[in-house]
């Protein structure tokens, strides 16, 4: 294994920031390369932990001559995001010198060339730069993110489904969400639109993975989950070929004979209903509820005490709870939950679902 650490400048004189890049040497050049980063969103880490859980097997399969592929590991992607605190609360979603969220506005490419990079822009530009930089031209590119309370779910482009359901049943999500837009430029994006519009040869879908992996909820940071989820990982890297490793067990299926083992939908099923009124939340469903069409979802305190005080929220189709939020403090507007409905949503959105 080979640690080298990236330098970002800053956007004034005597500011800069840094973060830790790990490589693992391949055996076979004809294998596939692996490209794994967490913590795009600077406060989100059951990927960072499901990171430093891997490393000691990786090194493991390396000191036994088990690496065939060539793996690059960002543990922690952002440290613009980590450092900023507002009246000491973490702030690791937008960039706060410019408002945008880390996950957006990466560059947009016609073909997977570094060369085509723009390498100008503000500092959170740049380290978007540097980071698609480090990732394009690896086989599998994974995202390790989160959301607020959540089952554990995948990000995947149409024209990678269903060859990537391998994957899913190796890192055990609950659900995936399929997407053919990305107009606001995530690193998933990023990562998948530049083979598109490429020879076969060069795109070669049939091998790729990118994705973004929301592990769960933000608070589920903890030993075991790491370790479950750093499992995960280390099969999906056996079962594509980057490691060998004989003793690992035959995958189960996450599309199974009934189609759906886990749950598959497109992202135009997601219904993320905004809140009615601003209060405080009561749920009534939780992340992994199946719910019927007019089931109560929650009820907003809005004026306490006072006999019209509280609103409903109840569901417009049936479906999922894949996520809800972990604050019981909402305002007018803001999204309660994601619910996988069974059928289209009359609100359907294209490209990312929030901001």
């Amino acid at each position: 294994m080979q640690k080298s650490i990236e330098r970002i400048a800053g956007d004034s004189e005597g500011v800069s920031y840094e973060f830790p890049v790990f490589r693992f040497a391949g055996s076979d050049k004809t294998a596939p390369s692996a490209y794994l980063q967490a913590a795009l969103h600077a406060g989100e880490l059951p990927g960072v932990v499901a990171i430093d859980t891997l490393m000691p097997m990786l090194s493991k399969a390396e000191a036994e001559g088990r690496i065939t592929g060539n793996m690059t590991i960002v543990p922690w992607a952002n440290p613009i995001g980590r450092a900023q605190y507002l009246y000491g609360d973490h702030q690791g979603r937008f960039h706060l010198g410019t408002r945008t969220n880390f996950n957006r506005g990466f560059p947009r490419l016609a073909a997977p060339d570094v060369a085509l990079l723009p390498m100008h822009g503000t500092v959170d530009q740049r380290l978007k730069t540097r980071l698609l930089q480090l990732s394009i031209g690896h086989d599998i590119v994974l995202d390790l993110h989160c959301d607020d309370e959540g089952l554990a779910y995948l990000y995947v482009h149409t024209s990678l489904w269903p060859a990537m359901a391998d994957c899913a049943a190796a890192m055990g999500v609950d659900a995936v969400m399929l997407w053919h837009e990305d107009p606001d430029g995530t690193f998933e994006g990023a990562s998948i639109m530049p083979y598109q519009n490429v020879p076969a040869d060069v795109a070669r879908l049939d091998r790729r993975v990118a994705t973004t992996v929301e592990y769960r909820g933000i608070l589920d940071v903890d030993r075991a989950l790491a370790g479950a989820d750093a499992e995960g990982l280390y099969r999906l890297l056996v079962a594509r070929g980057v490691i060998q490793d004989q003793a690992l067990p035959a995958l189960g299926s996450f599309v199974g004979p009934s189609f759906f083992t886990g749950i598959v939908a497109p992202l135009e099923n997601i219904e993320m209903m905004p809140a009615p009124r601003s209060g405080a939340i009561l749920y009534d469903v939780k992340p992994g509820d199946r719910v019927t069409k007019g089931a109560r979802l929650a009820t907003i305190v809005h004026a306490p005490g006072e006999p019209d005080g509280r609103t409903e929220v109840l569901a417009p189709q049936a479906g999922l709870i894949l996520t809800r939020r972990s604050r019981r403090i909402i305002r007018a507007g803001e999204d309660l939950l994601k619910l996988v409905g069974d059928g289209t949503s009359a609100d359907a959105r294209s490209g990312t679902l929030e901001d």
